[in-house]
């Protein structure tokens, strides 16, 4: 999945002037307290001159309504003008107006080519959706190894999407050789800032000792992490390490707590395993398993049994 438009406005750090400058900051002074139409009245003439910041801040508030009626032909044209000046941010968003055939026909081949001026700039943004469109092959020729490169680039710029999928990369020999160490290096990092799938597979990679000795306590942390943020995967993987005490203290009333949960969210096997829990256990424990499954969902996963 594409990352979408860039919503922040800039504020111009090199103006001509202190005059100009102060000018320039009344204007995003309202724009950052929500009056967009005096950072509109402010802006408009330094964009109309050529202020590559300027340009780009109308972008935004057109390609968002902010101020004016959402207009994305506007946005476009803002956009535009800012990216002929090489603004990476701009070409970024123009990219993302390509890619997503607004204000523009949709364009794969166009909506890369402005993702790479991008990225040839730095943009982590710009560098994952160019990796996107590599390792889909979306406006232009697959290439694993290319996808690979850009990722790296965005993970190195701590995009934890770039790195879950960095990780996906090197945990399947696609477009790198095959490395357990590197991809859970790459899962790790992305788990630390909360990716839930990374969180889910670094789990995984700890459960069977891919790249790491095999830790089931570590392979349950790391899936609580996951589960609590609503991943279906790792919640019915909880409930199977409290089936058999792996990692945990064997539970089944947490184990049906957890496949109950997981069930509820869609997993096709849990609520079987949930019921064969059952059948090892009282109405009363069952009752009380259930009552926590609730509480736990009710609360965002905040309260679950432990």
């Amino acid at each position: 999945m594409i990352k979408h438009i860039a919503i922040l406005l800039t504020l111009l750090m090199t103006l001509s002037s202190p005059l100009v400058a102060q000018d320039f900051q009344k204007g995003f002074a309202a724009a950052q307290a929500g009056d967009f139409a005096t950072a509109l009245k402010e802006w408009k003439p330094f964009a109309e001159a050529g202020d590559v910041d300027a340009q780009y801040n109308l972008g935004i508030m057109y390609d968002n309504g902010y101020g004016v009626p959402q207009d994305y032909a506007e946005a476009v044209k803002w956009y535009r003008l800012a990216v002929e000046q090489g603004y990476a941010p701009a070409q970024y968003n123009l990219g993302v107006m390509y890619d997503n055939g607004q204000g523009v026909p949709q364009d794969y081949k166009e909506a890369a080519k402005w993702y790479r001026l991008a990225a040839e700039q730095g943009d982590a943004d710009a560098q994952y959706n160019l990796a996107i469109m590599y390792d889909n092959g979306k406006g232009v020729p697959q290439d694993y190894k290319e996808a690979a490169k850009w990722y790296r680039l965005a993970a190195e710029q701590g995009d934890a999407d770039a790195q879950y999928n960095l990780a996906i990369m090197y945990d399947d020999g696609k477009g790198v050789l095959q490395d357990d160490q590197e991809a859970i290096k790459w899962y790790r990092l992305a788990a630390e800032q909360g990716d839930a799938k990374a969180q889910y597979n670094l789990g995984v990679m700890y459960r069977n000792g891919e790249g790491v000795p095999q830790d089931n306590a570590e392979a349950l942390k790391w899936w609580r992490l996951a589960a609590e943020q609503g991943n279906i995967k790792a919640q019915n993987n909880l409930g199977t390490m409290y089936e058999y005490g792996n990692g945990v203290l064997q539970d089944n009333t947490m184990a049906h707590m957890w496949y109950n949960i997981a069930s509820a969210n869609g997993h096709d096997k849990a609520g079987e395993w949930r019921d064969e829990r059952a059948g090892l256990m009282t109405n009363a424990d069952i009752a009380k398993a259930q009552a926590m499954a609730r509480e736990c969902m009710n609360s965002g996963y905040t309260k679950c049994g432990y």
